[in-house]
């Protein structure tokens, strides 16, 4: 059976399981059965598929029928132009969760605090654009295992420690020039509306903190004050609906400059300020 055999076919197993990215998904799949690149894959469609290459494409759409998420079923997903490995373990990057780093890239920091880091796609994409140090923490055991294995390959572990904590709890007295975290924030009844592959395949400790999905803000903005440097800023991503409680909570917490970024499509997306204050 050749490759193009074998994709029409496969996207016709997932449009009947209700995927709608079935074209797409199909091909990404393809080709890491056949290990080469997506822009390749067109070229070698009218080969016929290896035993191994065969077994592995099937397997693979078998999984995306169940709804698995592409990235869990290959393993990566790219984020930023970099590679970061992903599991059932850690929520998949997503790329609006790239305004984040532009964000916190429009000023200099020297240091860095992750939390919630997950994957690490956001502590590690900083150092990777910068020259930056920074610190990530996570309550999951599982997560910070993935995380620093993303360190190594990106070769970033010199300048990347990994911490178990639950936000604050465990992160030593000192000052950070920037504060970045993508929390849980979907609310309970929201929850219930999330597509499958979200729903059903990530963990839920990262997409929902309960009630109405704000809790994680509260700590954020009133524990960040005694973590961060003078001028230091709180970057954090958030829900669609969240942004102007959630500034809200950054200007009575005493911080500055506060804004609302959004994403590609128009949604509020980051809400960042700056702390006025001097150290004592």
């Amino acid at each position: 059976m050749t490759g193009a055999v074998a994709l029409a076919r496969a996207v016709a197993t997932l449009k009947g399981a209700g995927i709608e990215s079935a074209a797409t998904d199909a091909r990404i799949l393809l080709a890491d059965a056949l290990g080469v690149d997506r822009a390749r894959l067109m070229l070698l469609t009218q080969d016929p598929l290896t035993n191994e290459a065969a077994r592995k494409f099937e397997s693979s759409i078998d999984a995306r029928a169940q709804f698995q998420p592409v990235s869990q079923i290959i393993g990566y997903r790219e984020f930023y132009g970099r590679r970061f490995t992903v599991t059932p373990d850690v929520l998949d990057p997503r790329p609006d969760t790239e305004l984040l780093i532009d964000v916190a890239l429009q000023e200099p920091f020297g240091s860095v605090l992750d939390l919630g880091t997950g994957t690490g796609c956001i502590l590690l994409t900083l150092l990777a654009q910068s020259q930056a140090a920074g610190l990530a923490t996570d309550i999951s055991d599982a997560a910070l295992s993935v995380a620093r294995r993303n360190a190594e390959a990106l070769d970033l572990e010199s300048r990347a420690q990994f911490l178990k904590s639950d936000w604050f709890a465990a992160v030593s007295p000192q000052r950070f020039d920037a504060i970045v975290s993508n929390p849980p924030y979907i609310s309970s009844e929201a929850m219930e509306r999330l597509a499958p592959d979200v729903r059903e395949w990530e963990p839920h400790l990262a997409l929902t903190p309960g009630g109405d999905g704000l809790g994680p803000y509260v700590v954020l903005t009133q524990k960040a004050p005694q973590y961060l440097a003078p001028d230091g800023r709180l970057i954090v991503e958030i829900g669609y609906d969240q942004g102007p409680q959630v500034a809200k909570m950054f200007r009575d917490a005493g911080f500055s400059d506060v804004a609302i970024a959004q994403d590609i499509s128009g949604h509020d997306r980051v809400v960042s300020g700056k702390l006025k204050q001097k150290l004592t």
